[in-house]
């Protein structure tokens, strides 16, 4: 008879993710101070007065829900695909009057300060619980965007968008609040709410916060309050910077004693010392008493304020040179913090692009009454300036280039003409050629008389053949004149 050989079933031993050593106890659950911190929810975005408070109280949250909203709009677009100037100018004007990139740029910062901003399109004469129809938009009907934030819209989760696409799972209806604004008690349809949210969660966080977004606040928080205790504190410190100790014989005895005369006298000494105390002054003091000045210093407190601002920068994803408007430090210019930065906003302007061309493509019918040409488009105007020596530069290099290719008989004099003032919104050359002057430019590229041997139709005007001796002639190195 064989027995099964027995097997020893190993002890649980508890296993830790990354570099631990229990010999010295470094490491996470290692029994140290380190393995005792942990991460947990503070949900600052559900405190609507605590944002509020701190919104209007701390100039760095001002900033920072302020500074993202405002790039993003400051700029504008330019609108392309129409072939009347005219339009763009009236278009652009009509951008202004409605306010339109105020109302965006509020509709943006409720959402970083709130979690979820919306803005209502006002449409004149329909109804706002009706899905939104652009084509039937008539003149002057579309009035612009009213703002607000999520706490003054309540989604109706009860009736779901259920059509494919990027509104899916989202609320079919939003209700406004009752007070003293808008739309107050109206049921607003979504294709007439333009959304957006804060910081974006994950499914189950969205439901906890109503399905909105997160509070920019809520992430900088602790890096905030450490940098605010720490410019608090070195204030209060100012008040100490410079003590006085007076050191009297029987002081004790004489606050703690009945005497108040003493007392009396006491207090008149000390009185008698600070009014005579200054720079063409002295302090008189009894022989027995003792005085005393104490100096604080203030070394690497500058470097601390400087490290818990640095924080609050990341934090946001705002340079310190926009966010706080230092001057960069050392040899940085700042130049490439703030590249880094706008073209973060240009990512976010680019998030934003449906919306936007669904403004243009209101505002058209709007102002003309009529549907808009197929080619309408628009871009967004760069946020990086540049001064008026590189626009020089800029011009002088695309004119050159531009007159070259229609000297070399490779484009037209039509294609030229739009070459050259497809470029005037960069560096304001060519501004005045206008669209008649295109249309009236000649069409096709000059033809060239002169072909070579071979009948391959290539011009030979500002060329030069040199024949290669003892070969055959047929053989040829072509070579511009500029060599």
């Amino acid at each position: 008879m064989t027995t099964k050989p027995k097997y020893r079933v190993p002890a649980r031993v508890r296993t830790f993710d990354g570099y631990v050593n229990p010999a010295t106890r470094t490491g996470r659950g290692m029994d140290n101070l380190a393995s005792a911190g942990g991460y947990a929810f503070t949900y600052w975005t559900r405190n609507r007065t605590q944002l509020e408070a701190a919104y209007r109280g701390s100039w760095i949250i001002g900033n920072a829900v302020d500074c993202v909203a405002e790039d993003m709009t400051r700029a504008g677009i330019d609108i392309t695909g129409l072939s009347d100037s005219q339009q763009d100018e009236r278009l652009q004007a009509e951008i202004s009057r409605l306010g339109i990139w105020q109302a965006f740029s509020d509709v943006v910062k409720w959402a970083r300060l709130f979690g979820g901003g919306l803005g209502i399109i006002m449409i004149d004469g329909q109804n706002v619980s009706d899905p939104l129809n652009v084509d039937s938009i008539g003149e002057n009907q579309f009035r612009g965007i009213y703002a607000m934030d999520r706490w003054v819209a309540i989604p109706d989760y009860t009736r779901l968008v259920k059509e494919l696409g990027p509104d899916i799972g989202k609320p079919e209806f939003y209700q406004i609040a009752p007070g003293d604004w808008p739309f107050s008690g109206l049921s607003v349809h979504y294709t007439r709410v333009i959304r957006m949210d804060g910081v974006r969660l994950p499914i189950y966080q969205r439901q906890y916060e109503n399905g909105f977004g997160m509070s920019i606040v809520e992430r900088i928080f602790d890096a905030l309050t450490a940098f605010d205790s720490g410019t608090v504190g070195a204030s209060q410190l100012v008040y100490k910077a410079h003590l006085r100790v007076m050191k009297i014989a029987g002081y004790k005895e004489v606050m703690g004693g009945m005497n108040d005369a003493a007392k009396r006298g006491i207090f008149a000494q000390i009185d008698n010392i600070r009014q005579f105390q200054s720079n063409e002054g002295m302090s008189v003091i009894d022989k027995e008493d003792d005085f005393q000045a104490l100096v604080y210093s203030f070394s690497g407190l500058n470097d601390i304020l400087m490290q818990f601002a640095q924080q609050v920068s990341g934090s946001v994803q705002i340079p310190m040179t926009r966010l706080m408007g230092q001057s960069p430090a050392g040899f940085s210019t700042g130049d490439s913090d703030i590249r880094q930065y706008q073209e973060g906003i240009s990512q976010k302007r680019e998030q934003a692009r449906p919306v936007v061309h669904l403004i243009v493509d209101m505002l058209y019918r709007s102002l003309f009454g009529k549907p808009p040409p197929e080619a309408l488009n628009f871009r967004f105007k760069s946020l990086w300036e540049i001064d008026d020596e590189q626009k020089a530069n800029i011009a002088s290099t695309r004119t050159t280039s531009v007159i070259s290719a229609f000297e070399s008989e490779l484009i037209s004099q039509r294609t030229a003409l739009q070459e050259l003032k497809s470029g005037a919104d960069v560096d304001g050359a060519w501004n005045t050629i206008t669209e008649q002057m295109i249309e009236e430019a000649d069409p096709t590229p000059p033809s060239s008389s002169e072909f070579d041997d071979q009948g391959m139709g290539m011009p030979l005007s500002g060329l030069t053949i040199h024949r290669v001796p003892e070969r055959d002639l047929t053989k040829e190195v072509i070579t511009p004149d500029s060599e």
